[in-house]
């Protein structure tokens, strides 16, 4: 079984009873969570960069990690600190978008569909 962590609406509705934390927090936050995860021994489960949408481009990110910890994964702590890097790079540009409730459905759904299928 996994842990998701999401700051997306639409996944922590339709996911109910699932072992979920919720993020209220930006792309930033939920790496910044799952890195601290990593830190306690989770692994990731998805690639914190999945599908084409990058940081700055959505404000929605959904990640599977392990629910079980073992020893510190390198792996997976090398890829949340690079998506991390990669997100600074890329969120001055999230505050120069401008969305309505509307394109906020479709930016969730695009998270929902990475990762649920």
């Amino acid at each position: 079984m996994e842990i998701i962590i999401t700051n997306n609406p639409m996944v922590r509705d339709r996911l109910q009873g699932q072992e979920l934390e919720f993020c209220d927090t930006d792309c930033l936050g939920v790496f910044k969570a799952v890195r601290d995860k990593i830190h306690l021994g989770h692994r990731l489960l998805t690639h914190p960069l999945s599908g084409s949408v990058k940081p700055g481009e959505t404000p929605y990110k959904t990640i599977l990690i392990t629910r079980e910890k073992g020893s510190l994964d390198e792996s997976s702590l090398s890829i949340i600190e690079e998506a991390l890097q990669t997100c600074v790079k890329m969120m001055p540009n999230a505050g120069k978008m401008e969305l309505n409730d509307k394109i906020r459905a479709d930016f969730q759904l695009v998270d929902y569909s990475l990762i649920f299928g």
